[in-house]
């Protein structure tokens, strides 16, 4: 029988140690705040941006958001980074994307400070990340180490697909592989055989964003299949994976949804509190 890994189970399992962590250090130190700034009345992104919202305030860290307009302006947007950059009391910035067309994220991004930098994506948290030096790791890569480890299923050693070289999921996580001992291959959408790379796997993991990309004949028997892609459906949620047909065939498997996109929002958290430590920890040698 394939097992289903409850990813929404080990998320709440994380907010929960979060929150505690969070009340325990209340007191004479500040407490941990997040600043999202979202650009534009994108749907998706504010729903988004509201569960992460939310979250933040459930766990008892401190909610700064600011939404601009969709016509705000590269320096427009540039000021209120560099607003929040500085403010003390924000311990994390998010830039919500897709940013409106007419905006160039990756400058914007680069401007949040490595420090800062909650969502693991500017250039210098790359760069920490590739060099193994100590940063805050993209969430949803995060994530599915967590899911992984929680599971205790073993990384060292094993071989790993990843399907999917994108800049949030893919290169960031194998990246993170890697670096725990994972013999790791690498294939996306456009490889002519994917099932010569994914079948020989101990772990699949697929993030390309094409739903029902990876189905039975990508996977061998007892394999683990970690579905990061999430599309709605007009029968509801679904993924990169044609998970129904793996039933019976993967040893385990994550939910769309309730798999890995709970773990992303946890993990958002967890960098909150990282960042806010180390914020902490800088100010104690500084004075």
């Amino acid at each position: 029988m394939t097992t289903t890994i409850d990813g929404s189970g080990i998320a709440r399992r994380i907010r929960a140690e979060v929150a505690e962590e969070v009340a325990a250090a209340a007191g004479p130190g500040p407490v941990p705040g997040l600043a999202t700034v979202l650009v534009g009345d994108d749907p998706a992104s504010a729903v988004y941006v509201a569960a992460k919202r939310r979250a933040v305030r459930e766990v008892g860290m401190r909610d700064f958001h600011r939404h601009l307009p969709a016509h705000a302006t590269h320096d427009h947007v540039a000021t209120v980074i560099d607003e929040l950059a500085a403010a003390p009391e924000v311990s994390g910035i998010l830039l919500q994307l897709p940013l409106p067309a007419h905006l160039d994220a990756a400058p914007l991004i680069d401007r949040i400070p490595v420090t800062k930098d909650v969502d693991g994506l500017t250039t210098a948290s790359l760069g920490r990340l590739a060099r193994g030096e100590r940063g805050l790791r993209p969430c949803t890569p995060s994530g599915v180490i967590e899911l992984l480890d929680t599971e205790g299923i073993a990384l060292q050693g094993a071989r790993v697909a990843v399907v999917g070289w994108g800049e949030l999921v893919g290169r960031p996580l194998t990246q993170l592989l890697l670096r725990r001992g994972a013999t790791v291959s690498v294939a996306h959408e456009h490889t002519t055989d994917l099932a010569a790379v994914t079948r020989p796997a101990d772990i699949v993991v697929v993030a390309t964003g094409v739903r029902g990309l990876v189905g039975p004949e990508h996977v061998r028997p007892g394999a683990v299949v970690v579905d990061v892609g999430i599309h709605r459906t007009p029968s509801g949620l679904t993924g990169d994976v044609r998970s129904a047909e793996l039933d019976g065939i993967a040893g385990r498997i994550t939910p769309v949804p309730g798999g890995v996109g709970p773990m992303t929002i946890a993990m958002l958290l967890v960098n909150t509190l990282r960042a806010a430590r180390w914020g902490a920890e800088r100010a104690t040698v500084a004075a």
